[in-house]
């Protein structure tokens, strides 16, 4: 019989933050794909900021508000996807995220090429929790 080697606890412990901090873009996917705007706030700590192009919110309220108008509105019917790319921790319980993905506007089945976007979110870590406290997103592409 052999022995089987296995992960350090360190290694498992490193695998399982990542796991937990990729986790928060997908955590968003669900939120977005409810429409639902709380779950959407609650993904950012409270004086989070969210910068998409030509806006800037602040403050978990602020955030809620925008997307709640945002999911009545321009993104009725919208699907939103993204998929880490890179994870780079800045220090103790904070990293930087860097995701690609898009809004696939209402009724089509896959992103448009003009609606990708890549994303930088610093994540910190609260009560165990990987939260955001900024997330930033421009167009992939150059127009």
């Amino acid at each position: 019989m052999t022995a089987s080697k296995s992960a350090s606890p360190t290694a498992e412990a490193m695998q399982a933050e990542q796991a937990a901090i990729a986790a928060v873009p997908a955590r968003l996917v669900a939120a977005w794909a409810a429409h639902d705007a709380d779950a959407f706030a609650d993904l950012f700590v409270q004086d989070g900021s969210m910068m998409l192009p030509g806006v800037y919110r602040t403050g978990h309220e602020d955030i809620k508000e925008f997307m709640a108008a945002g999911f009545d509105g321009p993104y009725k019917g919208t699907q939103v996807v993204g998929q880490p790319l890179e994870i780079k921790p800045l220090a103790g319980g904070v990293v930087a995220l860097i995701t690609e993905g898009g809004v696939i506007g209402a009724g089509e089945a896959e992103l448009a090429d003009a609606d990708a976007i890549r994303a930088s979110w610093i994540l910190v870590k609260r009560d165990g929790q990987w939260k955001l406290a900024v997330y930033h997103n421009c167009p992939r592409d150059p127009s």
